[in-house]
């Protein structure tokens, strides 16, 4: 794997690029970590926190860039999960990508690359 995504909104995204990095929606900032998603957990993890929610973008980040602060954790039913302790510098990320809400008002996040 090459790649992880993180959900947030499009507000959230401009102000971390005007800030020049990223510490967390709430949920990361209560938690104490950034959370992330495989490609394979995107869409469940859309389905689940992000139900109805408009206005969203999934950032895209190389594993590779993310250093000793990245460390995959147990989380949903006994899965290995994505969390970066420490803040995401927005000139990692990859790819920003609308997510649009489906007919089913999940996030549609079909088009993720592993």
């Amino acid at each position: 794997m090459s790649r992880i995504y993180k959900i947030l909104s499009a507000s959230e995204w401009e102000a971390a690029k005007t800030a020049e990095r990223f510490d967390g929606s709430a949920v990361d900032l209560k938690d104490g970590y950034i959370h992330f998603s495989t490609s394979a957990q995107a869409q469940e993890t859309a389905r689940r926190h992000f139900h109805g929610v408009e206005d969203l973008v999934v950032l895209s980040v190389p594993v590779d860039a993310l250093g000793p602060e990245l460390r995959w954790e147990k989380s949903r039913g006994g899965d290995l999960f994505p969390h970066l302790y420490g803040p995401l510098d927005p000139y990692l990320v990859e790819a920003v990508t609308p997510a649009p809400l489906g007919a089913d008002g999940v996030p549609d996040l079909s088009d993720l690359v592993p």
